[in-house]
């Protein structure tokens, strides 16, 4: 584990990585090798390529709407820490989101288009819309105007369109003229659109943001999670039951659970719980009971990290290991390890950081693999190329600022990236 030493430092367990000046200095450094990578996918024409595996554009790949916006949710972070020319990235992204993706026509943001401009495809996802959202708040965190419009439309159609306040969840998809295509209501939207309206309330002050988030989060952690042995099945009918049958797209839409996913919506828990205040309650435990059993049903002890889904009888599904369900960990342990000093976080911690740099993180030419077979080679089986830096990145910086929530107020003048 040539590269793990490289961030472990020294290996005393009473030292904790997240203080290490070493180990803090390998994060920063795999944010900028990160930065430097993708920053090459801006076009000419205010677009952005996808990316292969070393760097070079993919010929005629659509522009999807989650990857324009995580470009600008990313760059704002890291012009937040202090990285140099980042405005240039941030500044096209909004341009594209607000003159490409949005529909002129009916509202709302399309989901792909062809690098020539061509609607690739135009269905309107709940999915895509939250990024969105996440986008515009955190460009306005960092003082870009450009956002404004942006987060003042976005904010409108989510609450018109897609909020289900009976329920207080998200509708999922619609034609590009608002016409229901299915019936299908899902976990994984939902989770980023609460990411993205916390975003929206850190931006703003504006509580509605916060109260809509938290409906999500009360019904997956204190409903569903809890009848479910702290594991989060990902499908639903109409009326918010379990979809055991439902199986769909391998990567967005796998039949059964997904870990990498309690990782997530346990960090956003604890992000919520921060922004309320820390108010008395379970919300802590709740986070800690889907992290945990989900390092546990998932960790491969054979090479490390983890399966990308399991069966409703918690075998392993999908066996082949990606890069994001181990940011995601990280992330989670990172938060409570800020919060609680437990010799077990700290060794979950070091644990999948070494996974990471021994499995994903690609430090000659920036970016990270994003999956690997059995064996730990590089599997390009879901994905082509590096699909995007959001969640490697945030991998890097989320231990890096203090706190659990207003991760970018929290890096605003650190100066942690600057040359």
């Amino acid at each position: 584990m040539a590269e793990g030493k490289t961030i472990l430092g020294p290996d005393a367990p009473d030292q904790r990585w997240l203080e290490d000046p070493r180990h803090r200095d390998w994060l920063r450094s795999d944010a900028i090798r990160q930065i430097d990578f993708f920053r090459r996918s801006l076009r000419p024409d205010g677009g952005f390529d996808a990316l292969e595996t070393d760097g070079t554009p993919i010929p005629g790949a659509p522009q999807e709407l989650h990857a324009t916006t995580r470009m600008v949710h990313s760059f704002a972070m890291a012009h937040a820490a202090g990285a140099p020319d980042c405005a240039e990235v941030i500044e096209a992204g909004l341009a594209y989101i607000w003159s490409r993706h949005r529909d002129p026509d009916h509202g709302g943001y399309l989901w792909s288009l062809h690098p020539d401009g061509r609607i690739d495809r135009d269905v309107k996802l709940a999915y895509g819309h939250g990024f969105v959202l996440l986008a515009a708040s955190s460009a306005r965190a960092v003082g870009f105007d450009q956002a404004d419009p942006i987060l003042a439309d976005i904010t409108q159609v989510i609450e018109t369109r897609f909020w289900d306040d009976g329920a207080g969840l998200l509708f999922d998809e619609f034609t590009r003229d608002w016409q229901p295509f299915s019936e299908y209501r899902g976990y994984n939207s939902n989770m980023h659109g609460c990411e993205a309206l916390m975003a929206g309330f850190e931006a703003t002050g504006d509580v509605g943001y916060l109260d809509k988030a938290g409906r999500i989060l009360d019904f997956f952690t204190a409903r569903i999670a809890p009848a479910h042995d702290w594991r989060i099945p990902e499908h639903f009918t109409p009326d918010w039951s379990v979809d055991m049958a439902y199986e769909g797209d391998p990567m967005f839409r796998p039949r059964g659970t997904t870990p990498g996913h309690s990782f997530e919506l346990a960090r956003l828990l604890l992000q919520y719980w921060d922004l309320r205040r820390r108010p008395e309650g379970d919300m802590p435990a709740r986070a800690r009971a889907l992290m945990q059993t989900a390092l546990d049903d998932a960790w491969v002890a054979d090479g490390g990290g983890f399966v990308y889904t399991l069966d409703y009888a918690v075998a392993p599904q999908i066996t082949d290991r990606y890069w994001w369900p181990v940011t995601e960990a990280i992330g989670v342990l990172a938060a409570f390890l800020k919060i609680e000093d437990r010799p077990e976080d700290e060794a979950w911690y070091r644990r999948v950081w070494g996974a990471a740099a021994d499995l994903f993180v690609d430090a000659e030419r920036g970016g990270w693999i994003p999956e690997v077979d059995a064996a730990g080679r590089p599997a390009p089986r879901q994905f082509i190329g590096k699909p995007d830096i959001y969640h490697a990145l945030q991998a890097d910086l989320l231990p890096l600022a203090p706190g659990l929530s207003r991760s970018i107020d929290a890096l605003k003048g650190s100066d942690l990236l600057a040359p």
